[in-house]
């Protein structure tokens, strides 16, 4: 029974979505070489608009946040416009879109922004190193990071904020802001990555400090009706669980609920992965603690997310690969027709 999947439900007073189906933020790496959106693209997020919300892939705020190729961007005018294109073909089929602004930290890489320059620095929290090569650059390692200074955070702040504007020129809906999965406002709210002894590290209100400048910057020049964030409460990918995350979070998600976000979004692979420090699931922690709209995601199939919400376990699904391989996943499960399997192959295109 998956009944309640399908009903409307209000954001708040400014979107209301006709379904508690997201289509989940999915890196597909097929903006142009100058980073903007192409028509394939456009024609990609149109015909998944059946969701009650798209959550566009992730997009760069500026060219040092870039770390995995042909992913685009939100700085430029051609940029902007080619996402007006898709915000057009997005609405013109009734669906609502919000655009995930990024900057991936650490994760950047001087290849894809300032190729010859050999003293380009890539930007962090604290100078700690990923080890590994860059995710479809297998060529490529990771560099050490600068820590970034007080200035760089000022200027990070302002570049968000901007994005965000941007993103309003563009057409869409509303912005989430990515705070998870190991990037940059992911990386000042864990101690394995954020080493700082200033006030944007140590205690759990200054590791704090960066993500919420970010998220109120955001608020002032769009909105906290159209402004979400994900978040990534246990550390699963490109950094190590650490047992004092878990103080972080009991402060940032109360500062949060303050704030009358859009939604607040988990940023996690498989929810049924549990986190000793968090007392389970990521999911089942932020619940605990936030008690605003929630959105689950991470291996959910549309049964399993209908039981999940109707035990208020969160209030909306995000649904990520099977959209790939189903466009249209939403009269699919309406209709209880079989989906198509997703296979890595289909990342190769967009369709």
């Amino acid at each position: 029974m998956t009944e309640n999947l399908f009903e409307s439900y209000a954001l708040n007073e400014t979107i209301k979505l006709n379904n508690r189906i997201l289509m989940a933020p999915l890196t597909r790496c097929m903006a142009d070489d100058e980073l903007v959106p192409t028509p394939a693209m456009a024609e990609y997020y149109a015909r998944r608009a059946d969701a009650g919300l798209i959550i566009s892939e992730a997009v760069i705020i500026r060219p040092d946040g870039q770390g995995y190729p042909n992913t685009p961007g939100l700085f430029s005018k051609a940029q902007i416009a080619g996402w007006q294109k898709v915000t057009a073909a997005v609405h013109k089929n009734g669906g609502k879109i919000f655009a995930q602004l990024w900057h991936t930290g650490r994760i950047a890489h001087p290849y894809f922004y300032a190729k010859d320059d050999q003293d380009a620095v890539v930007l962090a929290p604290s100078a700690i190193r990923l080890e590994g090569t860059v995710a479809r650059m297998r060529d490529l390692t990771y560099k050490t990071p600068k820590a970034v200074t007080k200035e760089d955070i000022a200027s990070l702040v302002l570049d968000y904020a901007k994005a965000a504007e941007n993103a309003m020129q563009a057409g869409f809906d509303g912005v989430e802001i990515h705070g998870a999965n190991g990037y940059l406002i992911d990386q000042f709210l864990h101690h394995d990555s954020n080493r700082r002894q200033d006030e944007y590290g140590g205690s759990s209100e200054n590791m704090a400090r960066f993500p919420l400048a970010v998220v109120d910057a955001i608020i002032d020049k769009i909105g906290a009706d159209r402004t979400a964030l994900r978040v990534s409460p246990g550390a699963y990918v490109n950094m190590a669980g650490d047992a004092r995350d878990k103080a972080v979070f009991d402060y940032l998600l109360p500062e949060l609920e303050k704030r009358n976000l859009a939604f607040l979004h988990i940023g996690i692979f498989d929810d049924s992965m549990e986190f000793d420090y968090l007392g389970g699931s990521a999911s089942s922690y932020v619940r605990a603690n936030y008690n605003k709209t929630l959105v689950g995601v991470g291996g959910y199939s549309a049964e399993t997310a209908s039981n999940a919400i109707a035990d208020s376990k969160f209030d909306l699904i995000a649904i990520g690969r099977p959209f790939i391989a189903n466009p249209d996943y939403v009269s699919k499960v309406k209709s209880k027709e079989p989906l198509v399997a997703y296979t890595d192959e289909m990342l190769t295109s967009l369709v």
